[in-house]
This record gives structure tokens, C-alpha cells and sequence, in this order.
């Protein structure tokens, strides 16, 4: 641990008020510091030419001496970097965070407003509903306190806005209002509202219902954040290529068309679309000279180039909402006879959504225009599909089932 104290002081810097609690003067550094000086300063007095014994002992004891304060040195530093820790642990706490309080009854948003003042929170204020939206997208508080029954647009309203809206759908709102009827509160989930209260406030409650939301909406901000960037490299990496045009895009409207003809769960169809993006996030970790190669690859760059489906899991793996997009990602090229990569999984060992996924990945790579070869027709590709489906290398069924599908979409127009 102390090898590595330096970077971990380096690492907990600041605490929540913008002072470093590493930077303050320490004694025993100092005394450390002038220990070493003298303990220097007698190794090179002892190594001097007729030196006596004596000399000797003092540098032994001078050692002893150096050890000792070293430890001490080492135990004031582990107490201060643990305590900087608990500065960086408990500062997600204590971090200011700003609550909107929209309430046209000037008493009761007043009492709301000194309440959570009185718990450190930056507090905004709206008496009505018009302009909320537009106010909370430009100041972005860590929630909003909305009463029910206001001017303008009522509290439902304005709620139902805030979570459609991409910018600001991870605002949690609390409804304030003196309805305690149940018709109110089941209105109030419909839109999307995360908790309730009611008039008058109970300071305790108040800040413990604040608080709680406040921290789960940063966890899912961090979250989302994670997810973006994700994207945001796969993106990179579709640009990467020019050939496959808006592959992605294509394979997200796809899933989405085929998992609902499928009749799938809300969360497989989000999942096979997430893997339309992400399928190939792998490819991030693969040399332009392989990924970007004109021709054919040797052996050696295929082997380089099956890695891919490896690292895309690594990438996604921390995250608890890609645990559905991860099967996609490892075995979208595996083989129903066992004969594709990487783990040579044979049929129903195979994910059922990495099937799914398969299918429309070569479809779309079949229709679509490439330098080396021209787009199919839809006819023609799902021939193709079937010749390999003889092969062993699809599912029979969910084959059969894709066909179906691509040519009801086909005589529709609906793709």
C-alpha cells in the first residue's frame, strides 16, 4: 500500500469545501525530512578515511532512529489519505445540489424554500406552471418539488413534459399538494412523477425524500453518462469505415420492426437495438491496418480480427444495463453448427437475441452496396440465407420466421 500512497493521495485531493487536507503542515513530514538530512550527512561523514568505530554506532543508531520516524511518517499519511477518502466518500453528499419549488400558494413555497435551505440546498422558485420546462432545461436542479393545482399548466402536465423530454427525463419530480385523494396519486405515476408529499411539510421527511432522490438521480446520470459514451465510441468506429454507411441505424430500425414481429419483451427489443449500436464496439481495441485492410486477410489477421467480439464484452461488461447487450455482442458470429467464433457454440447453446441479432446483421450486409460487391434484393439475400441455413449454419426456424417477416414487410412497403 505505501508503494502506491503517492498516486492515491494524488487521486483524493480536494475535499468538499476546495481545500486539501494533504497540503496542511505536518510535523512529523517535516521531522522526517531533517532526519533524513542528518542520517545523509553521517553516512558520508562515516565513509570518510579514518573513521572510527564510534562514528559507526552513532550512524546505526541514526538508522534505528530514521526507521522509526518512517513508520510514523507512514501512519500519519495512511490516517490523512484515508481521511481524504472520507472527505471524497461523504462529499457526494454534501455536494450542493439545486431543488426547483413550483408552487403558487406563497406561504407553503416559502416554507418548502427555508426548509431546504436550512438542509444546504440551493433553492429556485416558480409560482406557476408556465415556463417551468423551459426553466428547468436551462437550469438544470437536481429535482423539482411541483405542486398539483397551479396556474398556467397544472402540475401533471408539466411533470408529463419533464419526463419526455431527453434533456431533462432523469429530473425526479415530487408532487406537493393537500389532495391526498388516491385518484391524484395514481395520475400523478402515470406521468411519471417519483414520489409524493404532502402539505404541511415535515422537515425529516422532506429532506430524507430530497436527499434519497437527489443521490438516485446521480447514480443514473452517471450511468447514462457511461452508456453515451459507449455509443459514442461505436459511432467512432462505424465512421471509422465509410462502406457501411448508416449500418447501425439500420440494424436499431430492424431489430426493433423484427423483435416486435417476434412478439419479444420491451427489454429484448431494447436489447436488440442497443446491440445494433454496439454489436462491433469491439472493434475500437483492432489495428487500422487490419480493420481498414483492402482484400482478403491472412490467417494471422483473422485471428486479430475474432478478438473483437472479446474486447466489445470487456468494454461493456461493468455496466448492469448491458448484461442483455453482451450475449449480442460476444456471439453474433457464432454458427448453429458449432462451426463460428468464439466459443464454437451449437444451437440453442447459442443466445436466442444473438440469433435474432445474426440474422438481421447479415441480411442488412447483404442488401446494402459494398465496394467489392452490389446490394441484393431482399429475394435475392434471403436465398443466400437459406443456402447457408442448409449449410447448418442458421437456426432453421427463426429462419423461416425472418423470411416470413421480411416479406410481409416487403409487399407492405413497411421497411
Amino acid at each position: 500500500m505505501n508503494e502506491k500512497l503517492s498516486d492515491y493521495i494524488s487521486s483524493t485531493g480536494e475535499n468538499v469545501n476546495g481545500s486539501n487536507p494533504l497540503n496542511r503542515d505536518n510535523p512529523i513530514a517535516d521531522n522526517h525530512g531533517l532526519r533524513m538530512h542528518n542520517l545523509v550527512s553521517n553516512y558520508l561523514e562515516i565513509s570518510k578515511p579514518g573513521t572510527g568505530r564510534k562514528n559507526s554506532k552513532s550512524l546505526n543508531a541514526d538508522v534505528n532512529s530514521h526507521v522509526n520516524s518512517c513508520k510514523q511518517l507512514d501512519e500519519s499519511l495512511i490516517s490523512i489519505a484515508q481521511q481524504a477518502k472520507g472527505y471524497i466518500v461523504n462529499g457526494f453528499d454534501l455536494d450542493l445540489a439545486k431543488v426547483l419549488v413550483v408552487d403558487d400558494h406563497a406561504a407553503s413555497r416559502m416554507t418548502a424554500v427555508a426548509l431546504l435551505a436550512m438542509e444546504g440546498y440551493e433553492v429556485i422558485e416558480a409560482d406557476n406552471g408556465s415556463g417551468v420546462v423551459e426553466m428547468v432545461i436551462q437550469q438544470q436542479p437536481d429535482l423539482v418539488l411541483l405542486d398539483v393545482m397551479i396556474p398556467g399548466i397544472d402540475g401533471f402536465q408539466v411533470c408529463q413534459l419533464l419526463k419526455q423530454d431527453e434533456r431533462t427525463r432523469l429530473i425526479p419530480v415530487i408532487f406537493i399538494t393537500a389532495l391526498n385523494d388516491k385518484r391524484s396519486r395514481i395520475r400523478g405515476i402515470e406521468v411519471g412523477a417519483d414520489d409524493f408529499l404532502s402539505k404541511p411539510f415535515d422537515r425529516v421527511e422532506l429532506a430524507a425524500r430530497v436527499k434519497s432522490l437527489v443521490q438516485q438521480k446521480r447514480l443514473n446520470e452517471d450511468l447514462d453518462h457511461a452508456e453515451q459514451v459507449l455509443f459514442s465510441i461505436a459511432r467512432a468506429i462505424e465512421s471509422r469505415d465509410p462502406n457501411t454507411g448508416d449500418h447501425c441505424e439500420r440494424l436499431v430500425a430492424l431489430g426493433k420492426a423484427f423483435g416486435k414481429y417476434l412478439n419479444l419483451s420491451r427489454n429484448e427489443i431494447r436489447d436488440l437495438m442497443w446491440g445494433g449500436y454496439l454489436h462491433d464496439v469491439g472493434k475500437v481495441g483492432i489495428p487500422d491496418a487490419v480493420l481498414l485492410k483492402k482484400g482478403n486477410l491472412t490467417p494471422q489477421e483473422w485471428e486479430i480480427m475474432r478478438q473483437h467480439v472479446a474486447i466489445g464484452e470487456s468494454i461493456c461488461q461493468p455496466l448492469r444495463s448491458m448484461q442483455g447487450v453482451i450475449p449480442i455482442i460476444r456471439h453474433h458470429h457464432e454458427r448453429w453448427d458449432g462451426s463460428g467464433y468464439p466459443d464454437q457454440l451449437e444451437g440453442n447453446q447459442i443466445p436466442y437475441l444473438a440469433q435474432i441479432f445474426q440474422i438481421i446483421d447479415i441480411y442488412d450486409a447483404l442488401i446494402s452496396e459494398r465496394p467489392y460487391k452490389k446490394a441484393l434484393t431482399p429475394k435475392e439475400a434471403l436465398a443466400v440465407m437459406a443456402a447457408e441455413t442448409a449449410k447448418g449454419w442458421r437456426n432453421p426456424q427463426l429462419m423461416k420466421q425472418f423470411a416470413d417477416f421480411i416479406n410481409t414487410c416487403h409487399s407492405s412497403d413497411s421497411l
